[in-house]
């Protein structure tokens, strides 16, 4: 009997902390979750990039920081099922950043028109849902969760 694989679309976010507060910037003009916050976040862009590596690449490209992969600490993993627009499953891999170099900022501006320090317990109401999860568990000490299942 042939099993059936499933294939999974791994995504990474750089958690920025800061005196009880947490780095979120908005997207706009964007297919996926318009106007909404997110953590800087990405993908992988070969076969051969680590998840940290690929952190590390998209913190700098999205918000003009440097991170060394040795000061990035895996803090919760969300396996989530997505519907739309096609039916997806991902794993989304949640690093903080211990330290960086540089100052934070929107290096992205056709595709993000917000990005600040928000408190952590009172983020904004138009936080993806996911995300919100994420927070959430990172607050609790949670590793993984689930979204959408």
């Amino acid at each position: 009997m042939l099993k059936e694989w499933i294939m999974v679309i791994p995504s990474v976010y750089i958690v920025l902390t800061r005196d009880n507060r947490i780095l979120l910037h908005r997207r706009h003009h964007t297919p996926f979750c318009n106007d909404q916050y997110c953590f800087p976040a990405g993908h992988p862009h070969s076969i051969d990039e680590t998840l940290r590596q690929a952190l590390a690449r998209e913190a700098k490209e999205e918000i003009g920081i440097e991170v060394d992969l040795a000061d990035l600490e895996l803090i919760h993993v969300i396996h989530r099922k997505q519907l739309e627009p096609i039916d997806q499953r991902r794993l989304h891999f949640f690093f903080r950043a211990k330290k960086w170099k540089g100052v934070p900022r929107n290096m992205e501006p056709d595709r993000h028109d917000d990005l600040r320090w928000f408190e952590i317990d009172d983020i904004p109401n138009n936080t993806i849902g996911y995300v919100k999860q994420a927070i959430d568990c990172f607050r609790n000490k949670i590793r993984y969760s689930e979204y959408g299942f």
